[in-house]
């Protein structure tokens, strides 16, 4: 268990206490709070994979666990956003169909003995994902202490983020079927 994989552990354990944090309004600047944790979070995923190529640590399960763990932590936050009504359940059900399929490509190319790397657009995928998340929780947060108008767009934002993400997550995942259709168009 090297460095990178501990901070990828990181991530998938502070998961629960960012949805406390999230879904709990008694709790004192909640939004706030949870943003701190989701910002940690991705803080984390930056730094496990710069660390584990610049000392030579990059491990299998590294290359599986970080995007679960990326999955994991982003999910998580957009099924709650459904709950607070700040996502369209068509947009989350789109980003989560993507993830599975993905997930389920590398599965097949694994059994052939293939590791499928995180493209360009996957990693794309996940910046702007997380970056939408922390505009969101920020907005909340803001609006909720009475820094922003209560007037502000807040919801709209978010519902307008989240769509785009979809949209980025959907051509992310057109481009893994595509870069990897080999591995799902065999037979055994």
């Amino acid at each position: 268990m090297n460095t990178p994989n501990r901070l990828t552990v990181l991530r998938v354990l502070l998961v629960p206490i960012f949805l406390l944090f999230l879904m709990i309004p008694t709790i004192p600047h909640h939004y706030g709070l949870a943003l701190v944790i989701f910002i940690v979070a991705s803080i984390t995923d930056c730094l496990d994979g710069h660390i584990a190529r610049k000392r030579g640590q990059v491990t299998t399960f590294g290359k599986f666990l970080d995007p679960l763990a990326d999955k994991v932590l982003v999910s998580s936050a957009l099924i709650c956003f459904i709950e607070l009504g700040l996502a369209s359940s068509i947009a989350v059900v789109l980003i989560i169909f993507r993830e599975f399929m993905v997930t389920s490509i590398r599965l097949v190319a694994s059994a052939d003995g293939k590791v499928i790397a995180a493209s360009i657009w996957g990693k794309l995928k996940t910046v702007l994902q997380m970056v939408a998340i922390i505009t969101i929780l920020l907005s909340r947060e803001l609006t909720a202490s009475g820094l922003l108008p209560a007037a502000f767009p807040d919801v709209a934002l978010a519902r307008g983020l989240i769509w785009l993400c979809a949209a980025v997550t959907l051509i992310s995942g057109a481009d893994y079927l595509k870069a990897n259709w080999d591995s799902v168009n065999t037979t055994r």
